[in-house]
């Protein structure tokens, strides 16, 4: 049997692209990868496991006036926002020899906003209106093949097993870096898109946070806002990552390279990370109740090893993703392909929005649009 659609990556791009298709009433499977859902959205408890009122260890920041597509999708959904902590002041970190220094605090425009429950909670509402047979976990796409007007897909499964499964159209809502790396094409795509997919630099991926865990939040009652800027780190750039709830934290981007990283090991990073903390907001930093770390240059289903090499933010292309051969039955969704945010959960909803009016366009018997002529 073949199935109309096929989603590969069961991210902020997929379950959106998955709930469309449902909606729409086109039947589709989704294939995830990882054992969980979100792809590079994590939202963890202090045991480091997935949680309902997580931090983010992937993204965690949505501006409503700058990402209307992703807001409005947040709002159907019943998402709540508030806004990330600004009140008090920062700390600037200059150099190892002269100790830190405290600013009053500038208001951010437009505000930086978080969302109640962590990030997840958008995962976790859109998986809740996704039938659970449309759903695969643990599974991988590990080849594609053309054959005649469909796309016969070969997975692996846990424990390597391995099937092949048949649909008419197969989205990809996944990193193009990673697409060029971990799925096999027969016939092979065109050079050129392979390459512009191997450049194509992968949001996330060569980034590491770190999160400290405490009893309280301590620095808001000695007037700081929580956010502070080093120029020694390991942490470059450090905010308040307490939760709604109340659940409080700080948290980190390490600055030290993904390469650098992986030769030193994490726990080295931690310690020198706490280290950071004290020098900058005092002794109550010394003994969090938890620490997080998140690696996602280690994360084998985000990232490759070109991104052990931070290469910038992906810019805005409205170029085809796909071409020739594999035109009308293989399209790209994912965060990195959108023509408006390409690298944030907007530029996911984006994409996957757009490439749902183009299946739906198909399948009613329409022409699919161009990208430069899409609109939301």
């Amino acid at each position: 049997m073949t199935l109309p659609v096929m989603i590969v990556g069961g991210g902020i791009s997929g379950l959106t692209l998955a709930h469309a298709m449902q909606s729409a009433g086109i039947d589709f499977v989704l294939i995830e990868g990882r054992d969980r859902l979100g792809g590079r959205i994590f939202s963890a408890g202090i045991d480091g496991l997935p949680s309902e009122d997580g931090f983010d260890l992937g993204p965690s920041w949505v501006w409503p006036k700058m990402q209307p597509v992703l807001c409005s999708l947040a709002e159907r959904l019943g998402i709540q926002l508030f806004p990330e902590n600004d009140e008090g002041d920062i700390v600037f970190e200059r150099s190892a020899s002269i100790a830190p220094q405290r600013f009053p605090a500038f208001q951010r425009e437009p505000r930086s906003m978080r969302i109640k429950g962590g990030t997840a909670s958008v995962v976790a509402a859109l998986k809740s209106r996704i039938a659970a047979e449309h759903i695969r976990l643990g599974t991988r796409v590990t080849g594609l093949a053309r054959t005649g007007g469909s796309v016969s897909a070969t997975l692996e499964g846990p424990g390597g097993t391995a099937e092949t499964m048949e649909a008419a159209i197969v989205v990809l809502a996944m990193p193009p870096r990673l697409i060029d790396r971990s799925i096999k094409f027969e016939p092979p795509v065109d050079p050129s898109l392979a390459r512009r997919w191997r450049s194509t630099p992968t949001w996330m991926a060569p980034h590491a946070k770190f999160f400290a865990i405490y009893e309280e939040a301590f620095w808001r009652r000695d007037g700081l806002s929580g956010a502070a800027q080093s120029m020694i780190g390991p942490l470059g750039e450090i905010h308040d990552a307490t939760t709604s709830s109340g659940n409080a934290a700080l948290f980190g981007f390490v600055g030290v390279t993904a390469a650098q990283r992986r030769r030193i090991g994490p726990e080295p990073i931690i310690q020198a990370s706490v280290e950071q903390l004290v020098r900058l907001f005092g002794d109550k930093a010394r003994t969090p109740v938890a620490t997080l770390y998140k690696d996602w240059a280690a994360d084998a289903l985000t990232a490759t090893e070109d991104d052990l090499i931070a290469a910038g933010h992906p810019l805005p292309d409205a170029r085809p993703w796909v071409s020739g051969d594999w035109s009308p039955v293989l399209m790209l969704a994912g965060s990195e392909t959108s023509i408006t945010n390409p690298g944030y959960l907007e530029g996911a909803a984006e994409a996957a929005l757009r490439v749902a009016a183009d299946i739906e366009r198909i399948w009613q018997g329409l022409p699919k649009r161009s990208a430069s002529a899409s609109t939301l």
